[in-house]
């Protein structure tokens, strides 16, 4: 339009009347501009990804517009191999054309995705008016390999055997005489690696590539090195580390059988396109050296041992000399399925200081980080050369105030005398050292220095760093109860402690991925942490591991062990639990479609194994306090959900047949369970224990009629425990949510804020920063003190006191069900919560008589609020807010009054 009117400017005018009367038209033109934004812009759930292998990614985004019932009603994405070119056709990949559509995920659907080629994409959006947004800014993903036939390099190693302990370097050099545009290296490995170029490591990633089923699936991972390749004369060097490739400790998982074991290999493309448009590739290959490095032993199990001595100093440069090297050998890759690492990678993402040393001689000090971390220490010392030292990494302290590893160490099977559990060996070379495991991590809160002559250390030697998937924080939670916050932050705490590119039970004694652990803690996951990148590689590990028959192990990624023991419904539900999931909390049915022939492949098998409908295969209630519930009636639930899961993804997926059939097994499944453990009469499950309980009620089993008076036993069982816990693992996933679900969230409060023993509280009362195994602190096993699977109090807090939770009728929380409890015995509450579509936030403050609550929706959603505040009122402002009938809002509870919210900031009094 100005276009236009500046032709008719330039044509025709003829007086200051007619140049007022333009600007006034531009003007108003640009006020009728929507104020409505696109923002957050990511592909594949990464913010401008290299190296993705998806033929058909995935776009998505969010809206920021303050406005009251802001939202999109249509949108555009332009996908183009021009920075700024989107309207060239030679360029422009996809024009996904106007869509009349409130969605903000869309997959590609262009031409074919070249690889190694960046792609710039860019949404327009359509706000609730109808206007044109101004389009976002353009964000770009690049492809990598696309293809096993798209390597050029070599896989090599150094060799040697599977015991040679020492950790290999490995380099080449190579000239650039022209320009660089651009460089990207491209690698893959059998076990762990560091990439260095003309001397500096490449990237800030931990243990790369991610733990996986190597036989079956190797990771590679993209890095941009065009600013570490000089003109003239370069480097490249790699240190390959053992990681779950090739184990060479001991524990009772016998990751030292693996199938896939071997000495650690690469393989490397280091792609560098010039400003001529020329392409070079230098690769792995025979042309390579190889020679020991100063680690003399790594194990991702126990821990590092490092020889200052052996430093071979400028190794990675150019400048080096490396004719005492060796050849390099060619071999087989680990498995003929290479595929990119697209995830959030683990770094060293906090740094953790000491907060004290104790000095017991000259030969012996112990550190204090003030919290339990996983990750490492690093130490910078100087004392004489060949002088040992030994970093004793632990969660506790005798009373003797030195490191205590009697909780953490019971698994460890160690060989012979020279790998300590959990114990770094460092030996000095007499100048300053500075060490910091590359290949390892633990779990621990103290570090015993201990060494073979004096050493002079103080508090600033040694220092911590957390290390986990750096995967970005979404969720925040404050209340009026301090206990509350800080078992909110040792939640978390262990959350990412046990997040290494697969969920695990613990970062020290066994570092495994055990499923039930995960899906156990799995909402307080994904309600704190943008996690779907590692949630989809590890339900990928689930498919790699799972047998013909549908059987799954109880700890994924496997050596072998786990087919046998600890692998029921109760745990490897994984299978279903995690992809529907994914699918409530992104809107994502990727993940649930991928794994569907899984879950039905798990399904038909407990079906032809267990055809009455009940199983008695699982762990049961782990850990209780003193009651164990039935396995059987456990396990049974997990298998009705898993068959419920199955039916709804068969809704999805429009498999009409299959829809009806698991439906029909999942009604036999409950009915089963039901007829046996059921007393109708009574309301009572089994012994009428919390878990036996609160299971059935929370996973949906409880008949609709019954429902008020099972939940009554429920809250009469609590009273009758002193209002403290009863259960194990899979009672902590169920009894505070069926209770705060059922009308009794003042109860479950009661229980959650408890200090005394058995309580969350109990542990945080006495110092805990991140949740132990064990309810009982003092327990001679099962003591772990940094263990997820007890985690779900951390999901309760935003789901029952916040009240935030997705709809599965508009996952991705594009429709969001609003039901917080304002709970007797705390004051004041904040939850916030990033979903797909922008910020949530529900935050309650009690004021004399009335509540004051807040309420943000983000745009492009609705919420439903649902209140239960007997004969309190709502207002905004001085005015009455209406609640909607019975018929506009279904599945109220008695006394409970709904309200229907747009987009928009919301401040309620309740009074």
């Amino acid at each position: 339009m100005a276009a236009v009117l500046m032709d008719g400017f330039k044509n025709s005018i003829r007086s200051k009347a007619t140049l007022f009367l333009f600007f006034c038209i531009i003007a108003l033109n640009s006020f009728a501009a929507s104020p409505c934004k696109v923002v957050g812009l990511r592909c594949e759930y990464l913010i401008n990804p290299l190296g993705i292998d998806a033929k058909t990614p995935r776009f998505t985004w969010r809206l920021e517009d303050a406005r009251r019932g802001g939202k999109q009603v249509a949108f555009q994405v332009l996908v183009s191999t021009g920075a700024n070119d989107f309207s060239n056709d030679k360029s422009l990949q996809w024009n996904s054309g106007k869509i009349d559509a409130a969605t903000n995920l869309i997959l590609y659907n262009g031409k074919e995705l070249q690889p190694f080629t960046t792609y710039y994409w860019k949404v327009i959006v359509w706000d609730k008016d109808g206007v044109e947004t101004s389009a976002s800014p353009v964000a770009t993903f690049e492809t990598g390999m696309m293809g096993a036939h798209n390597w050029k390099g070599t896989w090599i190693s150094d060799g040697t055997g599977i015991h040679e302990k020492p950790a290999p370097y490995f380099r080449k050099k190579f000239n650039t005489t022209k320009k660089v545009k651009t460089a990207r290296a491209y690698i893959a490995a059998g076990g762990l690696f560091e990439l260095y170029l003309n001397g500096e490591k490449v990237g800030n990633h931990r243990l790369d590539p991610a733990y996986t089923r190597f036989d079956r699936r190797t990771l590679y991972v993209t890095h941009d090195v065009t600013k570490q390749i000089t003109q003239g004369q370069n480097a490249v060097g790699v240190l390959l580390g053992n990681g779950w490739y090739n184990h060479q400790s001991t524990a009772v998982w016998d990751f030292h059988k693996a199938p896939w074991r071997a000495r650690p290999t690469f393989c490397l493309d280091l792609r560098i396109t010039y400003e001529d448009g020329s392409v070079e590739t230098i690769s792995s290959g025979k042309d390579w050296k190889t020679a020991f490095s100063p680690i003399t032993f790594n194990s991702i199990y126990t821990a590092e041992h490092y020889n200052a001595n052996l430093e071979q100093p400028l190794w990675n440069t150019a400048a080096f000399v490396d004719t005492a090297w060796k050849g390099v050998i060619i071999r087989s890759a680990p498995s003929q399925n290479i595929v990119s690492q697209v995830m959030h990678p683990i770094r060293n993402v906090t740094e953790v200081p000491a907060v004290s040393v104790t000095k017991f001689n000259d030969a012996t000090y112990v550190y204090d980080l003030s919290r339990n971390i996983s990750g490492v220490s690093k130490i910078k010392v100087q004392g004489t050369k060949g002088t040992v030292l030994y970093l004793k990494h632990g969660e506790r302290l005798t009373k003797a105030g030195r490191v205590d590893l009697s909780n953490i160490d019971a698994h460890y099977r160690p060989t012979d005398n020279t790998d300590p559990f959990q114990t770094d060996i460092v030996v000095l070379s007499g100048k300053e050292d500075e060490f910091m495991p590359r290949f390892n991590y633990k779990g621990f809160q103290y570090v015993e220095v201990t060494s073979s002559q004096p050493v002079s250390l103080k508090k600033e030697n040694l220092t911590g760093y957390f290390m986990h998937s750096d995967v970005p924080p979404l969720g925040q939670v404050s209340s009026s109860n301090p206990m509350i916050n800080k078992l909110w932050q040792a939640t978390n705490n262990s959350y990412l402690s046990n997040l290494f590119g697969y969920p695990t039970d613990c970062p020290q004694r066994e570092k495994n991925g055990w499923t039930g652990d995960a899906h156990i803690a799995l909402e307080t996951g994904l309600y704190n942490f943008d996690g779907i990148t590692v949630y989809e590689k590890w339900l990928a590990d689930h498919r790699d591991e799972q047998q013909p028959n549908g059987v799954l192990p109880s700890i994924i990624p496997t050596g072998g062990w786990g087919y046998e023991w600890g692998n029921g419904p109760d745990w490897t539900s994984t299978i279903a639990i995690i992809p529907w999931n994914i699918y409530l909390f992104y809107g994502d049915a990727s993940l649930l479609k991928a794994s569907y022939e899984n879950i039905k492949r798990y399904v038909d098998h407990i079906d032809a194994t267990y055809p009455t409908g009940l199983t008695t295969w699982g762990l049961g209630d782990w850990v209780p306090v003193k009651t164990k519930s039935p396995v059987e009636l456990t396990s049974s639930i997990y298998y009705f959900t898993d068959t419920y899961i199955l039916s709804q993804a068969a809704r999805l997926l429009s498999k009409k047949e299959e829809e009806q059939h698991y439906s029909k097994l999942a009604q036999k499944i409950k009915e089963a369970i039901n007829a046996k453990y059921l007393d109708r009469a009574t309301g009572l499950y089994g012994s009428g224990s919390q878990t036996e309980l609160s299971a059935p009620l929370y996973w949906n089993i409880v008949p609709e009629a019954l429902k008020a008076k099972v939940a009554a036993n429920l809250a009469q069982r609590v009273q009758k425990d002193n209002l403290h816990l009863d259960v194990g693992l899979l009672g902590t996933k169920s009894i505070l949510n069926a209770l705060s679900e059922n009308g009794y969230a003042d109860l479950a409060y009661k229980i959650a804020a408890q200090e005394d023993y058995p309580s969350w509280g109990w542990w945080i009362k006495n110092g805990a920063t991140t949740l132990y195994e064990n309810w009982n602190i003092d327990a001679t096993s099962d003591i772990s003190l940094n263990h997820i699977m007890f985690g779900e109090i951390g999901a309760w807090l935003y789901k029952a006191l916040g009240g935030i939770k997705p709809d599965s009728a508009a996952p991705g929380f594009r429709h969001i069900v609003l039901e917080p409890h304002f709970v007797a015995g705390l004051d004041a509450f904040d939850a916030s919560f990033n979903s797909p579509n922008g910020l949530v936030i529900s935050s309650w403050k009690k004021k004399g008589r009335s509540i004051e609550y807040n309420v943000t929706v983000p745009p492009n959603t609705t919420a439903m609020l649902k209140l239960t505040t007997g004969k309190m009122k709502l207002y905004e402002g001085d005015k009455a807010v209406t609640s909607l009938s019975p018929k506009e809002s279904s599945n109220n509870r008695q006394g409970q009054s709904s309200y229907l919210l747009n987009a928009g900031a919301y401040r309620f009094i309740l009074k």
